[in-house]
């Protein structure tokens, strides 16, 4: 990730035990600095780790709603 340059969005996923935790994906984002960020696949996640460990670097962070409440 760290080759990536020029990223205008970037889709990244964390829910373990497949992907990332919040904490490696906001490290993984920080590496490649896209403009904007959109997290999916992440189930139940902590979504407020994600944002704390991007926090200050400028990316943008656009949460959609992937999973039907209820």
């Amino acid at each position: 990730m760290r080759a990536l340059k020029n990223i205008d969005v970037a889709f990244v996923c964390m829910n373990l035990p497949y992907t990332m935790t919040p904490e490696e994906a906001a490290d993984a984002v920080k590496a490649f600095h896209p403009k904007v960020v959109i997290p999916y696949h992440y189930g139940k996640s902590d979504l407020s780790a994600f944002q704390k460990g991007i926090a200050g670097t400028e990316i943008e962070v656009r949460l959609l709603e992937w999973y039907p409440k209820g």
